[in-house]
């Protein structure tokens, strides 16, 4: 069976598991009595353990094995779970993860894990108890004779004695699979892939196919050339579990010489036993086939089985949203054009059927807007484990504090912002948050907080991390940066307390006074502004000296379908998305004040900025001063709100969001284009960029 058409949904669902495994850990281990959540992980494991062995990842299946082991005596009560035991399941399930990893990178899954398995083992056995982590070691059960003759050809001999004579290691290893073995093939793979990573098989018995196959009973035996130690290799060989015992014997030229001698023998009375078995085999079958009836009616009745509920997801390719969003996208831009024509041409059946398309086609676009949003805890929930190692790492004590994780993000967004935030969350927990004798001498309380939210603010969402740490020093962060030359004494005197903060972003800056691998590492935030700037996003910091920082994420939802209003400013037509409109309204020009050099007005009992799109875009043959009175659009950024002046309101309208591509550089205020129904490009406005 070929078994890549199934690698994709073993990826997903191997992701889904062990995000769930890290979960639950974290649960048991703020609760480490609560069996039923031990029970939830055992199943967790189980179920991987299944699909691995299925696909053939064999590395994976077996630790995952280890870990199902200890997992069984903690839900058996015959283990209590402490900090050493949570401390190798969660390096256990980082090195699954590693594995996964490599497998979605195209390779085999394959990771040295003797380390881990051996401390697993040793928890089992009840042999560590915590301190120093024990080595990968096992004993060795001793096999009193050979199980099976291994017969060499000429020229097979002739190579094990020349590297005998050449000073290599010769040995001829004999190997037991356990009796209650589900994969004795698999468990047989991992042993041949160990010894060949450190030597040469010259021949096995049986075959490597047959024994692939699961053609063999449960030993095998083989001629083995290296350089390793006899004492060595028994070790590795047991480490790999469900390997019940394992003979390694040195060969000189004398004792390889009889050991072919007597192989002839019992190969034969081998291939006698084989030739009877098989035999029977076949006689069986033709009885068999003769009697099919027989057969049938001997068969018992199936158990009746309660039908199991039908799955309600599918997993969809984000190649094919992609193209059915371009497809609606140029829908709707027909629709539009319908609906002008119906409105010019006054025509009543017409306007029925483009009033119905209209009401279908927004049905429509709701549900595809839907498919494509994803809420972005699939990835705030891999950061509480991450910041319950690094506070261990860190020998400091963090509260984690996620809101708004229910908030939705464009998948392709979601899938590049993980590293960016990983960057911001290290850096709050190693720079931000001080150490616990620091926080207690500057009253605070011992556990520091990092809080991680998300929220929605018009077409964009925003994620902000913020620690109630030491914050930022305006004076040594200018004495750095002056002295790594990214800015002059001069420049630094002139920057407000903004411009100093973002000096943060400067390529290779950094304030570590050592380089380490918690954040940082010499390159600073750097990397995180870049990141999010591809997005079309942006990031700001916010600090108080001594009380923490707060670092806010903007990200565009990058949905191609908006909901805007439509307004025109001289012969300019402009597109202002409707989740960032508070309202519209009519002011007097006499009601503009100005106030210590900008311009505002009054609203709802309060003073809010005043623009003018007239003045931001410089629209030609258009002066709104001229005007008595001005239509105005009210924006919200968060809670602050501004008031944008237009020349006249179009009306409300779904519009396509069209990237301005490379051609053109990035226009501040400007979030991209869209092609209206009579064929005009209107350009949407970003009422983000107005709001500081």
């Amino acid at each position: 069976m070929d078994m890549n058409q199934y690698l994709s949904m073993f990826i997903d669902e191997s992701n889904d598991h062990l995000q769930s495994l890290n979960d639950n850990m974290l649960q048991l281990e703020g609760n480490p009595e609560d069996l039923g959540i031990v029970q939830v992980i055992f199943r967790s494991a189980h179920t991987l353990k299944g699909m691995a062995a299925t696909m053939g990842f064999e590395d994976l299946a077996s630790l995952t094995h280890k870990m199902e082991n200890v997992l069984d005596l903690v839900r058996n009560e015959k283990l209590k779970m402490q900090d050493y035991i949570f401390d190798t399941l969660f390096k256990s399930l980082d090195a699954l993860e590693s594995m996964v990893q490599d497998i979605t990178s195209g390779g085999e899954g394959k990771a040295d894990v003797s380390a881990i398995v051996a401390s697993l083992q040793a928890i089992e056995s009840g042999e560590w108890t915590g301190g120093e982590t024990p080595a990968a070691t096992a004993t060795a059960k001793p096999v009193e004779s050979i199980s099976s003759a291994v017969d060499l050809d000429e020229f097979q001999y002739s190579v094990l004695d020349q590297s005998i004579a050449e000073g290599h290691r010769v040995f001829y290893i004999d190997v037991l699979v356990s009796e209650d073995s589900q994969l004795k093939g698999v468990r047989a793979y991992m042993v041949f892939d160990l010894l060949e990573r450190a030597g040469e098989v010259v021949k096995s018995f049986p075959t490597v196919q047959d024994i692939e196959q699961e053609k063999f009973e449960r030993s095998f035996s083989l001629y083995y050339i290296t350089t390793k130690e006899a004492q060595e290799l028994e070790k590795s060989i047991l480490s790999i579990s469900e390997i019940e015992s394992a003979k390694v014997i040195q060969l000189d030229q004398e004792t390889l010489q009889q050991m072919t001698n007597q192989a002839a023998a019992a190969v034969e009375a081998e291939t006698v036993a084989i030739a009877t078995a098989v035999s029977q085999e076949i006689a069986t079958a033709v009885k068999t086939e003769e009697k099919p009836e027989e057969k049938q009616a001997a068969k018992p009745a199936a158990p009746t089985k309660q039908a199991a509920a039908p799955s309600r997801t599918i997993r969809v390719d984000i190649e094919r949203l992609d193209v059915l969003m371009n497809l609606f996208s140029e829908l709707l831009i027909d629709r539009s054009r319908l609906e002008q024509l119906a409105s010019e041409t006054g025509n009543n059946d017409l306007s029925d059927t483009v009033a119905h398309l209209s009401r279908v086609s927004s049905d429509l676009q709701n549900i595809v807007l839907k498919l494509r949003m994803v809420p972005v805890d699939t990835v705030f929930n891999r950061f509480p484990r991450m910041i319950r190692d690094l506070a261990k790492t860190l020998d400091k004590k963090i509260d984690l504090v996620i809101t708004g994780a229910e908030t939705e993000l464009d998948r392709t967004v979601i899938d590049e912002i993980g590293d960016p935030l990983v960057h911001l969350l290290r850096n709050a927990v190693d720079h931000g948050v001080e150490s616990i004798t620091e926080r207690i001498a500057a009253g605070k309380p011992e556990m520091g907080t990092v809080n991680l939210r998300a929220f929605h603010s018009g077409n964009h969402v925003f994620i902000e991390i913020e620690d109630d740490g030491k914050g930022i020093y305006r004076e040594k962060l200018l004495q750095t940066a002056i002295k790594r030359g990214v800015v002059t004494e001069e420049q630094g005197a002139k920057m407000s307390d903004d411009e100093v903060n973002q000096l943060l972003f400067a390529p290779g800056f950094s304030t570590a006074d050592k380089i380490s691998d918690i954040s940082g590492r010499g390159v600073g935030l750097d990397v995180v502004k870049s990141k999010i700037t591809s997005l079309g996003g942006n990031v700001t910091i916010h600090s108080t000296p001594g009380k923490g920082t707060n670092f806010s994420v903007q990200l565009p939802l990058t949905l191609s379908i908006i909901a805007a209003m439509l307004v025109r400013v001289g012969s300019e037509k402009y597109a202002i998305p409707l989740s960032s409109i508070v309202e519209t309204a009519i002011v007097q020009r006499e009601q503009v004040r100005n106030i210590h050099g900008n311009k505002m007005i009054t609203f709802r009992e309060s003073l809010i900025p005043y623009l003018s799109l007239n003045e931001v875009f410089g629209v030609p043959d258009f002066n709104d001063e001229d005007e008595s009175e001005t239509e105005i659009v009210v924006i919200r950024k968060g809670d602050r709100l501004a008031a944008v002046s237009v020349e006249e309101f179009i009306g409300q309208s779904e519009i396509v969001l069209k990237s301005m591509g490379t051609y053109l550089p990035s226009i501040e205020g400007i979030s991209g284009a869209t092609i209206l129904g009579d064929g005009q490009v209107a350009l949407i406005v970003d009422p983000n960029a107005f709001i500081k």
